[in-house]
């Protein structure tokens, strides 16, 4: 017997399941990994409403300076926060923001810099259901000079470029760190690809901003370093500023 429908389950699907209707979400979406970088993201947020739970991820609406954002825990791995991605993009959110955390890979980069994502190289299993090798995932041009102009505002070290999102955090080898770099590689993390892909194929405007947690050419670890969780509270002002920017304001 053959499948009743061609896809088992689809964004829509959930977001039926979750009884959210198009237009209940904000023209603006941010999507950090953990619980705990959304809990600061909701500080911001005037009055939020939380939309959702389903599995691990919530999604909460409000307003920032009168303007509607949404704000949910994406996950911290690329197949994870594909189902994230396809719930905003069924939800019909216009534009998602991610709020990441990424290992740097170039030795100039310090603990607590940001990388804006212009393209991404996939290196995570989830994206060849979606797309085809030679697909090219990249970020809105609007979001991407929304950003830059936000970190230029908050005056924050900011580098823009290419992004490596891989699935395997214990094997970035010296080999294939090497051949990312001869690519054009400047940083790597795990949900990049996924995100911005769904985004771009159900046409919805998405990028991404992340804070250097790591330096894989240095070796420098800086998940406790407290320059690391200053520059998280400055990478949601960032990711609020080009809001404010996209909006005109």
């Amino acid at each position: 017997m053959p499948m009743k429908k061609d896809i088992h389950l689809t964004g829509s699907d959930l977001i039926n399941m979750c009884q959210v209707r198009p237009g209940d979400l904000g023209k603006y979406a941010l999507v950090p990994g953990p619980v705990e970088r959304l809990k600061a993201i909701l500080q911001k947020i005037e009055n939020p409403i939380k939309n959702f739970s389903f599995f691990e991820y919530s999604m909460y609406t409000g307003i920032y300076e009168g303007i509607k954002v949404s704000a949910g825990n994406g996950g911290r791995y690329s197949a994870d926060n594909a189902i994230c991605a396809e719930m905003l993009c069924a939800a019909k959110v216009p534009n998602i923001i991610r709020t990441g955390t990424c290992g740097a890979l170039e030795e100039k980069m310090q603990i607590g810099d940001m990388v804006i994502t212009t393209n991404v190289i996939r290196g995570d299993g989830v994206t060849p259901y979606y797309v085809k090798e030679d697909f090219k995932t990249e970020a809105d041009s609007d979001i991407v000079k929304a950003l830059i102009e936000a970190a230029k505002l908050n005056k924050v070290t900011y580098y823009v470029g290419t992004t490596w999102t891989t699935d395997a955090f214990l094997r970035e080898t010296r080999e294939l760190v090497e051949e990312i770099k001869t690519k054009g590689g400047i940083a790597v993390d795990m949900v990049t690809s996924s995100l911005l892909t769904i985004a771009q194929v159900n046409k919805v405007k998405a990028g991404s901003i992340m804070v250097v947690s790591d330096n894989l050419m240095t070796g420098e670890m800086g998940f406790i370093n407290p320059k690391y969780y200053d520059a998280e509270t400055k990478m949601i002002d960032v990711a609020f500023s080009a809001i404010k920017i996209l909006e005109g304001k």
